[in-house]
């Protein structure tokens, strides 16, 4: 692997945007917020992939901290409030390496003090429990990106991991997409359908994202980008952020996890449950039968193929870090970034390509957003459509 001596001096100058931690899940579901017992300052790596000396040995230089609620919840709303609130209890707590970041200036401002820009994405268009109105509350909040589904279907759009619902986008759907247009509020297209991805493209009028996602000719899994998706990314101005989860970049993982799951649910817990009961059974099952295991050089095939496809203006990268069990070898942490810049150098990544890929376009896509929602203010008044008036 190319140098990562180099590689961090590069990530001094142009440090890593990730599009999706999932740290303040982990805190709620492990200490219930209580951040003294997990104090980031201090290392957390018996427990957590993310703490600020791993941030900083990763060069990262803004986050969007998920707010991610499970689907099941009876009451999404508070959950995503609480989450919202760990998020800036967090950015309260640690004002030396934390910044809240609302726009694109205020990730350029937190740059150049060397801070950390914090910023928020609500994953799950159940967090807006079918309200343009909360939509907006979320956004006056401080969220900047919502994921239009997580695993499960919303009664709008269709997630890619569950049966076909309506068929991509509603009428609703496609109202939510302008309003969060309206707002400055990222479309993030990471979870949903190929069919909603194809109608959030439609629908929208500002570049969208992918907080998580990679590439689905690379590995075949419903949770990756197809190539006419990517595609497209060049005419809509939006970034695809690569993903490091191994069950969606490596072939032979998307296999095995699919076995892992079915034993998981076998004894009677949520496939996606990492409690410690739970982890118990996930590592017996992985004793009789070893886990395939990505590397660096895997994530970096996808990003040379999104590359190909979209072009170097819409990559990024979102590394779903303590939201997922497993992590690939050389990335195993939010200490691993450099390791994928130097992987990428040796193939020959530029240094312009590389400021893209961590930086810039993450940055620039934001400030997009923000001139379509500045455009659409002075044109248009916030809708009160609801869900029965258009679908029905």
């Amino acid at each position: 692997m190319g140098s990562v001596a180099a590689a961090r001096e590069l990530l001094r100058e142009f440090p890593v945007v990730d599009g999706h931690n999932d740290l303040p899940w982990a805190l709620r579901e492990q200490v219930r917020y209580d951040l003294g017992a997990r104090d980031i300052a201090a290392d957390q790596s018996a427990h957590l992939h993310t703490d600020l000396g791993r941030l900083r040995a990763g060069g990262v230089g803004a986050q969007y901290w998920s707010v991610y609620v499970r689907s099941d919840l009876p009451d999404p709303v508070p959950a995503t409030l609480e989450q919202i609130d760990c998020v800036r209890q967090l950015i309260d707590r640690y004002p030396a390496d934390l910044r809240a970041a609302l726009t694109a200036a205020d990730m350029e401002a937190a740059r150049a003090e060397g801070r950390i820009a914090s910023l928020m994405g609500a994953e799950g268009g159940h967090s807006i429990a079918n309200s343009l109105a909360t939509l907006r509350g979320l956004y006056a909040l401080g969220v900047r990106y919502m994921t239009l589904t997580h695993n499960d279907n919303v009664d709008w759009a269709d997630s890619a991991t569950d049966e076909p619902g309506v068929g991509g986008l509603s009428a609703f759907g496609r109202a939510v997409v302008r309003e969060m247009n309206r707002e400055g509020m990222l479309v993030d297209l990471s979870h949903v359908a190929a069919t909603t991805m194809r109608d959030a493209m439609d629908a929208t009028l500002a570049p969208v994202i992918f907080s998580h996602s990679s590439s689905r000719t690379v590995c075949d899994h419903p949770r990756n980008i197809p190539d006419d998706v990517l595609e497209r990314l060049s005419g809509n101005g939006g970034v695809a952020m690569v993903t490091f989860v191994p069950k969606f970049v490596l072939q032979a993982a998307v296999d095995w996890t699919a076995a892992a799951d079915e034993n998981m649910r076998a004894h009677g817990f949520h496939h996606l449950d990492t409690t410690a009961e739970a982890m118990k059974v996930h590592r017996a099952f992985e004793e009789r039968h070893p886990r395939p295991v990505a590397t660096v050089a895997t994530v970096a095939d996808h990003l040379d193929h999104m590359r190909e496809v979209a072009g170097i203006d819409h990559l990024g990268i979102g590394g779903d870090y303590d939201g997922t069990a497993f992590t690939p070898d050389g990335l195993n942490d939010v200490s691993g970034y450099p390791n994928l810049i130097a992987e990428l150098m040796d193939r020959g990544w530029s240094t312009s390509d590389l400021a893209k890929l961590t930086w810039q376009n993450s940055v620039r896509v934001l400030g997009a957003a923000e001139d379509v929602a500045r455009d659409l203010q002075a044109t248009r008044a916030a809708s009160h459509a609801t869900i029965e008036s258009l679908d029905g």
